[in-house]
C-alpha cells in the first residue's frame, strides 16, 4: 500500500499519531461540520491566537477534516492526539487555520 501524504496545493496537511500518517484536507464540507460544532471559525481562529483552543476543539477540527474515513473510533483518535502531544500536533494545526484565514487550495 502506497503511504498517503498530504497535497500541499490542496491546503491539506499531514498528521502523525501512533505511526499512522493521516491526511486532514480543510474542504468546504469538512469546515462547516468543524463550525456546526464548534461554533464560528473566526472564533476558533482567534482562540487558537490567545492560547485559549482546547484540546476538544482541536480534535473536533482534525476529525472533520479526515481526507479519509477511519475504523477507529472518535475517542481513539482522541487519545492518539493526546499521546502525540500538542507540539507534534501543532503544524497541522497551523495548516488547517491558515487555510481557515486565506482559503485557497
Amino acid at each position: 500500500m502506497t503511504p498517503v501524504s498530504a497535497n500541499p496545493h490542496r491546503g491539506e496537511a499531514d498528521l502523525l499519531l501512533d505511526g499512522v500518517a493521516h491526511v486532514l484536507r480543510p474542504s468546504f464540507g469538512a469546515l462547516v461540520a468543524a463550525e456546526e460544532e464548534l461554533g464560528p471559525l473566526f472564533g476558533l481562529v482567534e482562540r487558537a491566537s490567545g492560547g485559549e483552543l482546547k484540546l476538544g476543539e482541536m480534535v473536533a477540527l482534525f476529525w472533520h477534516c479526515l481526507a479519509h474515513p477511519s475504523d477507529q473510533s472518535r475517542e481513539d483518535f482522541a487519545e492518539a492526539v493526546t499521546r502525540a502531544g500538542l507540539s507534534a500536533c501543532a503544524p497541522a494545526l497551523r495548516g488547517l487555520l491558515v487555510q481557515v484565514l486565506k482559503g485557497g487550495g
